[in-house]
């Protein structure tokens, strides 16, 4: 399984966020609606302002059960975008005209797999801007994990990410293609919570941003996604790796609620964007 190490700093709104649609017709005076999605291997959520999160599984409804998306990845651009759009309708929810949407992406997603979102997202909400957000930056923020340096693990349905933050900026991280799902299948609560314990390692050992890591990890790991649910995963994580776990505060819609809010504070601020 691979295992990889991302880029440093994309911050939202600058060189990591990329625009679909340049705003015109009056964009300069009229804010567009806030929407966040999260476009995880487990499920799809997205968020309209402040309502609640809307939540669908990332497999289609036919006898076959294509999965949308697989590690991270849209692998059915066309099914997703149906998934999304249906999902709307069963909750009946109206989508404002022309929206902001700020959008989670894992680490190291490449220009094609943000095309891909892009095309989606697109089909879905013709928003006037899109940004892209890394979830763990997004978990973070939506767990108010607070200032200064951070270590944020978020533990998906098929991916694994650790990142170091410093001052909501990602520094530095580490991915691998191994999360939840797999449990019930090739891997044990044991052989995920010690690859977790690897990435750390990696982190705190490597070049660039060890001292920040070292710093992070004397603070706790914070962790999030559907593995923070876990206890038997926080326990062995915390007995392999010496340091504390801290269980987010609703970590399964964690990087939902933080790409809310930073498509809330871009929806007010577009100068800054």
């Amino acid at each position: 399984m691979p295992v990889a190490q991302a880029p440093t700093g994309r911050p939202l709104g600058t060189a990591g966020s990329v625009s679909a649609h340049s705003g015109t017709n009056g964009a300069a005076t009229t804010r567009p609606s806030p929407v966040a999605v999260d476009l995880g291997s487990g499920q799809l959520r997205i968020r309209l302002g402040g309502h609640e999160p809307l939540t669908t599984l990332v497999t289609d409804r036919s006898a076959r059960r294509y999965p949308l998306v697989r590690r991270g990845r849209i692998v059915d651009g066309s099914g997703c975008a149906t998934a999304l759009t249906q999902l709307l309708r069963h909750h009946q929810v109206r989508v404002p005209s022309r929206p902001l949407v700020v959008v989670c992406r894992p680490l190291l997603a490449t220009a094609a797999d943000q095309e891909a979102t892009r095309r989606v997202l697109d089909a879905v909400f013709a928003p006037t801007r899109l940004l892209f957000i890394d979830t763990v930056r997004a978990a973070a923020i939506g767990a108010g994990a607070g200032a200064g340096t951070l270590l944020v693990a978020d533990v998906g349905a098929q991916i694994t990410e650790v990142a170091v933050l410093r001052d909501s900026q990602v520094i530095a991280g580490r991915r691998a293609n191994l999360g939840t799902g797999d449990l019930a299948q090739k891997a044990t609560v044991g052989m995920l919570a010690d690859r977790l314990a690897r990435l750390v390692r990696e982190l705190t050992q490597g070049a660039g941003a060890a001292p920040a890591a070292a710093t992070a990890l004397a603070r706790g790991i914070v962790l999030v996604g559907d593995g923070a649910t876990r206890p038997d995963l926080r326990e062995r994580l915390a007995a392999t790796t010496g340091a504390p776990v801290h269980r987010a505060a609703g970590p399964r819609t964690a990087a939902l609620t933080g790409a809310s809010l930073a498509a809330a504070a871009a929806a007010r601020h577009p100068a800054g964007d």
